[in-house]
This record gives structure tokens, C-alpha cells and sequence, in this order.
């Protein structure tokens, strides 16, 4: 077993309160592309730049260009979960995880078998009616045309967070909590450059720190562990004790 994972392994070993906080990194190897690596979305062509597409001004004015976009972008039902989603719902179940904090809008975690995932930017899984509050399914965004309408007529708005937007604060406050509360903290697939997410990682105070990342990040050292690679790889060599 390579070093850093017979560490990792070890500190996994030694917690009973690890809180898993994720981001976009931990998505690509089910095939969603990130935002900032060199194959993201910030360096694909669009007619405009993805952050200004998915701000809540430009959903205001530029509806059907948004959602264009969302359907093709955002919304991906044909991905799976990988060995990073499944070894972390394994980890859950054996009572050894408290928590996922993500930053994705997948819903591969639960869809892996998580079921206390607190979701920071929403998720795609969930849209609603602005008029009467009906909720639809992605799937029922994918396969409408234009400006999704609701049956009442109402404007339907993906549940998920636009720059320019609050987090909920609920979803804030939980995740502190369990961040604050963690033995072992795991950061993975992030760049750490997106706030106010990347900040929660401050209210940290227990013993293990690990970064997974392929990339480095302002975090490499500052952590008990820096491990580069993909999180699948990694964390699916863990034996679940």
C-alpha cells in the first residue's frame, strides 16, 4: 500500500467523527466536468462566460439562454456515482462518517446511499415553481423546451444557487456544526477559491486534516495530510473497518 494511503488509512482508523467536505473534483471521474481545470467549463467557448450564465441577474434576463445552458451543462441523469461517493456512503454506514458537505448539485452521494448530505449550492434534483411553489424533477427540466412553465404558469427556478445568491442559511449553520464537532476532516475535489464554501473549513478543530486534489491548492500545507491525485482512486483503496 502506497504511504500516504497506509496513513490515510490510519487516521480513517483512529476517527469515529469524520466530516467529508467536497467539491467538484469528486464528480469528474463520474464524468461531470468541473469549472476551473483546464477541461472545465470556464475554458470551454459559450457566448458568454459560464459565471455570468449561471448568475441570478442573467437568470432574470436571459431566461431561455440560461436554461439552454442548465439543460446542457448542468444536468447530467446519465452519471453514476464513483468509488469516492461509494466509499464515503460506505464509511456512513459503518457509523464512521457524520456528515457530506458538497459543493456538487449532482445528487450522486445519495444516489451512491449517503443520507446526511448537506448540500451548499442545491441541487439539480430539485426545481420549483416561483407562483405556487410545485416542485419538478430534473428530469422534467431536461426534457422541457424553452422557459420551463409551471402548470399554474408560473416561472420554475432550479434549486440551486446562482452567483450573485445567498446560501441557505440552514445548510450553512448545519455544516458548521459538523465541521466544528469532527475529529477528522477530509477536503477533496476542490480548489478551496470559491466562498463563502471554502471558508467553513476554518471552524475545524479536531484532530486530521486531509487534502485530496489533483491540483494544489493554498491548503497543501496547512494539512496533516496533502494527498494529489483523484479522489476515486484514493479513497477507494480505504478498507471500511
Amino acid at each position: 500500500m502506497d504511504k500516504d494511503i497506509e496513513k490515510l488509512q490510519q487516521m480513517i482508523d483512529g476517527s469515529r467523527r469524520i466530516v467529508f467536505f467536497g467539491g467538484a473534483g469528486v464528480s469528474t471521474e463520474s464524468g461531470i466536468p468541473d469549472f476551473r481545470s483546464v477541461d472545465g467549463l470556464y475554458h470551454q467557448k459559450f457566448d458568454y462566460p459560464p459565471e455570468t450564465i449561471l448568475s441570478h441577474s442573467f437568470f432574470i434576463s436571459h431566461t431561455a439562454e440560461f436554461f439552454d445552458f442548465y439543460r446542457q451543462k448542468m444536468i447530467c441523469l446519465t452519471a453514476r456515482p464513483n468509488a469516492a461517493h461509494r466509499k464515503l456512503a460506505e464509511l456512513e454506514a459503518a457509523g464512521r462518517l457524520s456528515a457530506v458537505v458538497t459543493q456538487n448539485i449532482d445528487g450522486l452521494h445519495q444516489m451512491a446511499g449517503s443520507k446526511n448530505v448537506l448540500e451548499l449550492h442545491g441541487s439539480v434534483h430539485r426545481n420549483y415553481c416561483q407562483k405556487c411553489h410545485k416542485c419538478y424533477s430534473a428530469e422534467e427540466i431536461l426534457n422541457s423546451t424553452g422557459i420551463p412553465r409551471c402548470s399554474c404558469g408560473g416561472l420554475i427556478k432550479p434549486d440551486v444557487v446562482l452567483y450573485e445568491e445567498q446560501l441557505d442559511s440552514r445548510t450553512i449553520d448545519e455544516s458548521l456544526r459538523y465541521i466544528s464537532e469532527a475529529d477528522m476532516l477530509i477536503i477533496a475535489g476542490t480548489s478551496l477559491t470559491v466562498y463563502p464554501a471554502a471558508s467553513l473549513i476554518r471552524y475545524f478543530r479536531g484532530s486530521y486534516l486531509v487534502l485530496i486534489n489533483r491540483d494544489p491548492t493554498p491548503m497543501d500545507n496547512r494539512t496533516s495530510l496533502t494527498i494529489h491525485g483523484k479522489v476515486g482512486e484514493v479513497l477507494g483503496q480505504i478498507i471500511v473497518r
